[in-house]
Parts: structure tokens; C-alpha cells; sequence
């Protein structure tokens, strides 16, 4: 069985937008950030062959980028990986390999896990995050800290997402000041 990740990039206060879509001023906060160490720590957090889960956003907006890109540990990946895409036009998908992972979110990603392949990695959609937490499908967590406060922007959990515990099994620095804390969900948030 796959186990599924999720990582993402996020502020002191939680935000992960950092392009500069809808008016957002903020556009690339975690560029000045981002040293060889840290690709490097997050290279290694993915595993050597890993497949992705990926939103339609974020797919159309890496597809975009990562096909031209330089190679590289992080473009040769990601171009390799099949990519399973949350959409509803799989008709228009071009980035590949990749898959849709069908109408019913819930159901595709526990079928996807159940099948052997690499480990699944989920980057962006913070819509899918909260539902995949809701639903006890992610295994890990990966929060890659920057020592900033955004204020505004898109934040990682979506409001009236369940509560859940987690446990810390492990964390890095890096000299730019990156945290980078790995969780795996310990169960239901227990009110005292």
C-alpha cells in the first residue's frame, strides 16, 4: 500500500499562496528563502521515485512550468512521476504520465493508495489537503516553515476542517531559517 504525503510550502501565519493570482501582493515570499540545502532535504523527503497527487490549479500551473524547466533531481522527478489529477476535463490533461483520479475524490485516492506504485506525494491544493485530513488518508504531513508573516493569502487548512492530533517524527533547519517538520496523523483532536 502507497503511503500518501502531503507537502507544502507555509508562512509563521499559515498561508501558502505565493504566486500572484487573484490581486495577491506577496507574489514568490519564499524564493529569498530557498538554498541548495533546502531542495536538497526536500528532494530527499519526496524518496527516490515517488508519484504526485495533484488539484487541477495546481497541476495546470506546474505543467506550465516543470516540462520546460532545466534538468535537474527536481524537474527529472516530477516530469517522471505519474501524476493523479483531481479534475474534472482529464480530456485536457497534456503534463504526463498522469491519470484523473475520477468523480469521487474520496474513493480514487483510497484505490490509488491500495495499488502498488511509489509513494504519493500532494503539493498545493489546500481544498484537497483538508479533505484527504478529514478523511484519514494522508499519512504524513511535511511543513516547510518560512520565518515570515504574510498576513494575507490562501491558508493551508480550509475553515471547518475537522480537527486532528498529530505527532512530530521529525524535524531539519536549514541556514536560511527553513523549518521543515514531518507528522504522521495520530487520530481525532481530543477536547479536555
Amino acid at each position: 500500500m502507497r503511503k500518501l504525503k502531503i507537502m507544502e510550502h507555509v508562512s509563521l501565519d499559515g498561508v501558502i499562496q505565493s504566486s500572484g493570482e487573484d490581486g495577491f501582493p506577496y507574489a514568490d515570499w519564499t524564493v529569498p528563502y530557498r538554498t541548495p540545502a533546502g531542495r536538497d532535504e526536500v528532494l530527499a523527503a519526496h524518496g527516490q521515485r515517488f508519484d504526485l497527487l495533484l488539484g487541477r490549479r495546481t497541476y495546470d500551473m506546474w505543467s506550465d512550468y516543470w516540462p520546460k524547466a532545466p534538468a535537474g533531481p527536481m524537474a527529472d522527478g516530477l516530469n517522471a512521476a505519474t501524476k493523479f489529477v483531481v479534475t474534472h476535463r482529464p480530456e485536457s490533461l497534456a503534463w504526463g504520465p498522469f491519470e484523473a483520479v475520477g468523480a469521487d475524490v474520496v474513493e480514487g485516492v483510497r484505490r490509488i493508495k491500495s495499488q502498488a506504485g511509489p509513494d504519493l506525494v500532494l503539493w498545493g491544493s489546500s481544498t484537497l489537503t483538508s479533505t484527504l485530513l478529514a478523511q484519514g488518508l494522508a499519512d504524513e504531513v511535511m511543513l516547510i516553515v518560512y520565518p515570515v508573516l504574510v498576513g494575507t493569502g490562501k491558508r493551508l487548512f480550509a475553515q471547518g476542517t475537522p480537527g486532528r492530533a498529530f505527532e512530530l517524527v521529525g524535524t531539519k533547519t536549514t541556514p536560511s531559517g527553513l523549518l521543515l517538520n514531518t507528522y504522521k496523523l495520530a487520530g481525532a483532536l481530543k477536547a479536555t
